[in-house]
């Protein structure tokens, strides 16, 4: 039978078995160490962790105060500030910041994008913003609207919050909608987007149902938080995004990465995005410096 043979609905549940049997996740054993690691591979088997040679980080997230950093790094972070009492002077602040390091992008709240954009002309440096965040249970025509709006303002880059209400109610044609809104509204613009999945909410299950729609949406990034919930990334969500969404689309960690060792454990398990407030303590344990 052929995918054409199955409504949406079945072709989730579809998927969500097939990679639910293919990959074990809670409880397994870590093919490193032989232990339960249960997502904590960083402490059970760090040489493992170390060993990683084909997957590589391209992103890190640090905030206010970061000094300066070696060239070679300060293209992979996102300076982030997305705290509800962010000031004017902070995001000026962090403005200068990434263009002082020459760093990938900003990340702020939508309200502050135009300002960001426009202390960034020129440097290199691009606008990231939120949309529906961090609750991500806005309709999908406000999602939308939001994400042309910012972009008008000067984004190039959208992380949405997926609305996680309707998906643990299994109502995924909503949650296409929502995605698909945010990404036609992005991919018009020329700007790319990554899917919140809020994971510390969600079941196993939730998790591989909702990288599935968020890749059949056409969505750049699948991204495991958003810092807000109650808790953030772990290797082992990590590893089950990307068992389900294949190569084909990027894997952002976020939330609770807070070593070199971490951060380690998030690329093995295949992130290709980290974001985490300790980003600079991250680079200089990974460079020894």
């Amino acid at each position: 039978m052929t995918a054409s043979n199955y409504s949406f609905d079945q072709l989730v549940d579809l998927i969500t078995r097939e990679v639910m049997a293919a990959y074990p996740v809670n409880g397994a054993t870590c093919s490193g160490c032989g232990a339960t690691c249960e997502g904590q591979c960083a402490g059970n088997c760090p040489d493992r962790c170390r060993d990683v040679v084909q997957a590589g980080a391209d992103r890190l997230s640090a905030r206010l105060g970061t000094p300066r950093v070696a060239a070679d790094l300060a293209g992979m972070i996102d300076h982030t500030l997305l705290k509800p009492d962010g000031t004017e002077q902070q995001i000026r602040t962090l403005c200068a910041e990434a263009r002082d390091n020459h760093f990938a992008t900003v990340c702020v709240n939508p309200a502050w994008v135009a300002l960001s954009a426009e202390l960034l002309r020129g440097s290199g440096v691009k606008v990231c913003t939120v949309v529906g965040f961090p609750l991500g249970a806005t309709m999908p025509e406000v999602k939308a609207f939001e994400t042309e709006r910012a972009i008008a303002a000067g984004a190039s880059e959208i992380d949405m919050v997926q609305n996680i209400g309707a998906l643990k109610s299994k109502d995924y044609q909503l949650v296409m909608r929502d995605v698909a809104a945010v990404v036609q509204a992005a991919h018009a613009r020329q700007a790319s987007v990554k899917v919140i999945i809020e994971a510390a909410l969600l079941t196993d299950e939730e998790k591989v149902e909702s990288c599935a729609i968020a890749q059949a949406a056409g969505a750049d990034y699948v991204k495991t938080s958003t810092g807000f919930a109650s808790g953030g990334a772990t290797a082992a969500d990590v590893a089950l995004m990307r068992a389900v969404v294949g190569p084909g689309i990027g894997v952002k960690a976020a939330g609770g990465i807070r070593s070199a060792e971490d951060a380690k454990a998030m690329i093995a398990a295949g992130a290709t995005r980290l974001g985490a407030s300790a980003g600079i303590k991250i680079v200089r344990e990974a460079t020894g410096s």
